[in-house]
């Protein structure tokens, strides 16, 4: 009966293991690591912005990685653990806005990769991931604080958007021959 059970376990974790769980698994461990580090490195890098509150977010370089080249829900997994580290980083608030923008971000993303399928560039999916992370969270501002002044503040948003998302386009388009080398392309 225990040899039985255990040929059983065996079994089961054989087919885990082959069918690229793991690998996925410590893929999505070690982008989201990665996300950690550029989301340090990035407030730890004074940019002068004009504006107070809009950043590049090169962390958002490691979940269009994921939506791109490994499955949707790893993606969707980075966002939230992009939340839960702005949780325990920063507090409830920015954790709150961080898991709005994360999700329309990767929602939109996903909507106009399924529309547009071949026929849209990495960039057009970067601006439009920047632009609806800018309008998650000033959604989840309005909500939190009832307060619709805070929408005059979306056209610089949406310009900012524009921006971090050539930026991150372009950045993810630079490191892609590296992780090609590495085989996680």
């Amino acid at each position: 009966m225990l040899n039985q059970e255990k040929r059983q376990t065996d079994q089961k974790a054989n087919r885990w293991m082959d069918s690229g769980s793991i690998r996925r698994m410590v893929v999505t461990a070690l982008l989201f690591a990665a996300a950690m580090v550029m989301t340090v490195v990035e407030y730890q890098i004074p940019i002068p912005m004009p504006v107070p509150g809009i950043k590049l977010g090169l962390s958002n370089i490691v979940v269009m990685y994921s939506l791109f080249f490994l499955k949707k829900k790893d993606a969707l997994t980075l966002a939230v653990l992009k939340s839960m580290f702005v949780f325990l980083t920063r507090g409830a608030v920015a954790a709150f806005l961080s898991f709005c923008g994360g999700l329309l971000s990767i929602l939109a993303m996903i909507v106009c990769m399924a529309v547009f399928k071949e026929k849209i560039s990495y960039l057009m999916i970067s601006i439009v991931g920047a632009v609806m992370h800018n309008l998650g969270q000033i959604a989840a501002v309005s909500l939190l604080y009832t307060n619709l002044l805070l929408w005059t503040y979306f056209p610089v948003l949406l310009i900012s958007g524009l921006i971090a998302g050539a930026a991150t386009s372009t950045l993810l388009r630079i490191t892609l021959p590296a992780l090609k080398r590495l085989g996680l392309k």
